[in-house]
């Protein structure tokens, strides 16, 4: 059985486009002559429901009908057919005309294309200023296409606490249908020969070595073709892996395909990293199929009695994460991200987040690469780049304390670390739990994944090692300028903290104020 998914949008084609505008200038002109949709059906011999039809943009009407409605309306058909609107409709094109809003997928948070006709209609001018408002933050924030369709699709996951049912089920009724046992780990030559077997692919590990501009890539697919006139046999769907790979990533990046050809989304990236976001339907059938690869590895099942058995430990057990990481086969990040998913449903923790930070060491430079927060508060990621993160936060400091270590070790052996970091500003506290290795693809290079928990009644109910008198405690904050930290305290920082000074002056400044209009000297 096949799944398909679609994500429609309404804001994509020049032709509803016209639907939209018509639909919109007819219920504002029908209003403003304060007639009725019957009234409007008398006159035009038109029908209630088609009317409401047009009115809703889902018809477009013959010519014929539409000077019917211009006579009916006191208007001209060159006025009711034109894309050109009066100022008050205005910032309507500008909306469906941008490639942000075009690409937003409104539907997946209950936003139906009614709903915005319905806001433009009742209130032009306001509902334009509104979304207006949304585009001149977006460019205020110099934000690409590519981050606003990421940043929706992270905030469609929080929006379902990272739980998707259809594709826990359809990973489950997939192992059904190969009649392949619950089997930790899943065996890689199992998983390609699925691919290779039932849907036709050709794993090909040895072209991608021949583009040394390609060599960023984990893979590379290449779409099946038939010939213009049908005359050459089928060419078989490809797949480039990079030479690199350690088994771990190519029993994922399996799994992915078969996700992307079991739910048959259509829709897909050609690379493995982002060569290019060219919509959001694209970013949402990756996360779909990536989904799906993560559900085929690491059974629910089996995940949630692991979980149980880890959390339920009284001191923290490093060694009891790595068995995990064997058990499965996966690496740190596929294991860490797959506890984001199952955590909130079945452990009732939902305050985390997840992040995954990048090492040079031939520089130093840490770049946060991947992140999600499902925390209703503070989360520490996607601050100004010119900024320093804190390098007495964990999922930095091990990046740094560990460098040589990490650039001995193999990548599936990595280093695993807790830390109760106290972020004094805010006056939160996580629980984080980072994993460090270094890259298989990019030796110079190292990472840390981590999952960190809000430290409230849920976390302490639920994870037995919560107090674990040996588990670091630190004071942190956000990055060195933020940070009020003396120097005696700190010896870590790197960078002046000249946006906590601002903050203070601007302090002072209020509390002299306050003090003057209350009568002080």
């Amino acid at each position: 059985m096949e799944l398909v998914y679609s994500t429609p949008n309404f804001m994509s084609m020049s032709g509803e486009n016209l639907r939209i505008i018509l639909g919109i200038k007819l219920k504002q002109l029908r209003t403003e002559k304060d007639l009725s949709l019957k009234e409007l059906s008398e006159e035009t011999d038109l029908s209630i429901s088609y009317l409401s039809e047009i009115e809703k943009g889902k018809k477009y009407p013959k010519p014929e009908k539409i000077i019917a409605l211009a006579r009916a309306l006191g208007t001209t058909f060159d006025d009711l057919v034109t894309l050109k609107v009066d100022e008050a409709l205005d910032p309507l094109t500008v909306i469906l005309n941008s490639p942000m809003l075009r690409e937003f997928p409104f539907e997946l948070f209950g936003i139906e294309q009614q709903d915005i006709m319905d806001l433009f209609s009742a209130s032009p001018a306001k509902a334009g200023a509104l979304l207006k408002t949304l585009l001149e933050i977006i460019r205020g924030y110099d934000m690409s296409v590519e981050q606003f369709i990421l940043a929706a699709l992270r905030s469609y996951q929080k929006l379902q606490h990272n739980y998707f049912e259809d594709l826990e089920e359809a990973a489950e009724r997939f192992m059904t249908e190969m009649q392949w046992k619950q089997k930790t780990p899943m065996p890689t030559e199992l998983v390609k020969k699925a691919l290779t077997q039932k849907y036709g692919y050709d794993i090909d590990e040895t072209s991608l070595s021949s583009f040394p501009e390609l060599q960023k890539f984990r893979t590379i697919f290449v779409p099946a073709k038939t010939s213009k006139h049908g005359s050459y046999p089928h060419v078989k769907p490809r797949l480039l892996l990079n030479k690199d790979l350690i088994d771990r990533q190519k029993a994922f990046i399996y799994g992915r395909e078969l996700g992307y050809s079991y739910l048959n989304l259509r829709e897909r990236a050609l690379t493995s990293s982002w060569l290019k976001v060219e919509s959001f339907e694209q970013v949402l059938n990756n996360f779909k199929a990536s989904y799906f690869s993560g559900a085929l590895l690491m059974n629910r099942h089996s995940m949630v009695k692991d979980m149980t058995k880890l959390f339920q430990k009284k001191m923290w057990d490093p060694s009891a994460l790595v068995a995990m990481l064997d058990k499965y086969a996966v690496t740190p990040e596929m294991l860490l991200y797959r506890m984001t998913e199952l955590l909130p449903k079945f452990f009732g923790l939902e305050e985390l987040h997840f992040l995954r930070f990048s090492h040079r060491t031939s520089t130093g430079n840490m770049k946060l690469t991947k992140f999600l927060n499902m925390s209703q508060v503070f989360a520490p990621y996607g601050l100004d780049l010119n900024e320093h993160y804190c390098r007495r936060w964990l999922p930095i400091a091990i990046l740094k304390r560990e460098q040589t270590e990490l650039a001995e070790r193999d990548p599936t052996t990595p280093l695993v670390v807790v830390q109760r970091p106290h972020f004094v500003e805010s006056n939160i506290e996580y629980f984080v739990i980072t994993v460090a290795r270094r890259f298989a693809l990019k030796p110079l290079f190292h990472s840390s994944v981590s999952i960190g928990f809000l430290m409230n009644d849920a976390f302490k109910e639920a994870v037995k090692f919560w107090n674990d008198p040996n588990i670091e405690r630190i004071t942190v904050n956000e990055t060195c300028e933020r940070c009020g930290l003396r120097d005696d305290v700190c010896r870590d920082r790197v960078a002046p903290p000249t946006l906590y000074m601002k903050n203070e002056r601007q302090r002072v400044r209020e509390t002299s104020l306050q003090k003057i209009l209350a009568g002080g000297r």
